[in-house]
């Protein structure tokens, strides 16, 4: 049940967190960033009933779980309290928002554990996927060394759709709207949520989209996910999981954004993520008319009707056969 709308000021944040006797990782395990995506609540206090009856014991290392990481927004019943917390997500020495706050108590837990599972659900109908970090480098806007830990947990986690170069992609999409180079900064910033702030303190991260809000397996996919994670990580008495099979397999790279450049550009059917699309297929329209065509062979990514004049409209990816 969800608790009433109330005052801001009178809203505290909680986790949960349990170690074991013998040294270990330390795992962070979030749901509810965004208050309408709750199979990640669901999940994580079935899994903290099993600990606290017993059924589940932790061995090795910590794990802590935030069952609700942003309870303005899971109050409402909505994506956001404020604003979206999983964007800009960096400590705020002169908060101006509730995220902000939430950004000063969550950012410091969790650069103090070595790992991020964050759970989340989308709007419409679609399969599971888990969103990976970029490869290992040493470049300015994502530097990051964990890529075999990190991957190697994806392919654990029991869905079979991975999806990389969110930062990448979306910076490129902001180079190219933006020359001045301190807005440009800024707004690069905006695209970090959970888990580009987790490799930003060293530690490496997964998001795992669990299906559609009201679908009840997405607290199932999420449960296994939890589960598979502790396993894995030798946390739990259970044997570790195996990875998907290479031939059930589908794994992606973001390669482009594309923005609506006015209000009415329309798209021209009702796309979903991971829809096919062909080179020369009609995506949409401008608001002249111009159609919009696909540049290759991939499949959408995030498409937003709903978007405004001057932000991101879709995503397309291609096939990433190197994963």
């Amino acid at each position: 049940m969800r608790p009433p709308v109330t005052e801001t000021a009178d809203i505290q944040f909680a986790c949960r967190q349990y170690g074991g006797q013998q040294p270990g990782p330390r795992l962070i395990v979030t749901g509810a960033v965004h208050g309408n995506e709750t199979c990640g609540t669901k999940a994580i206090r079935r899994v903290l009933q099993q600990l606290e009856d017993g059924m589940l014991t932790v061995r090795r290392g910590s794990v802590t779980f935030v069952p609700v990481t942003n309870p303005l927004a899971f109050a409402k019943g909505e994506r956001a309290g404020e604003r979206n917390l999983n964007r800009n997500l960096f400590p705020h020495p002169d908060p101006q928002d509730f995220e902000d706050r939430v950004a000063n108590w969550l950012c410091p837990l969790l650069a103090q554990h070595d790992v991020l599972l964050d759970l989340h659900s989308f709007n419409a109908a679609g399969e599971p996927f888990v969103m990976v970090g970029p490869r290992n480098n040493n470049g300015a806007l994502e530097p990051f060394q964990h890529e075999a830990q990190e991957r190697a947990l994806a392919r654990r986690l029991g869905v079979r759709r991975f999806v990389d170069g969110w930062l990448r992609t979306y910076g490129a999409g902001v180079q190219r709207r933006i020359a001045d180079s301190s807005a440009l900064q800024t707004v690069l910033r905006y695209g970090v949520g959970t888990t580009e702030y987790m490799r930003s303190v060293g530690a490496y991260a997964l998001t795992l989209e669990c299906g559609q809000h009201e679908d009840p397996q997405a607290q199932e996919v999420a449960y296994r996910a939890i589960m598979n994670t502790l396993a894995f990580l030798g946390m739990i008495d259970a044997p570790p999981p195996e990875p998907v099979a290479p031939e059930r397999m589908e794994a992606l790279s973001m390669v482009a954004v594309y923005d609506k450049q006015h209000a009415d550009d329309t798209f021209s059917r009702n796309w979903s993520s991971f829809d096919p699309v062909r080179q020369g297929e009609e995506i949409g329209r401008r608001a002249d008319g111009t159609p919009v065509l696909a540049e290759f062979d991939g499949r959408i990514l995030f498409p937003d009707a709903a978007a405004g004049a001057n932000s991101e409209w879709y995503y397309l990816t291609r096939p990433d056969p190197s994963f």
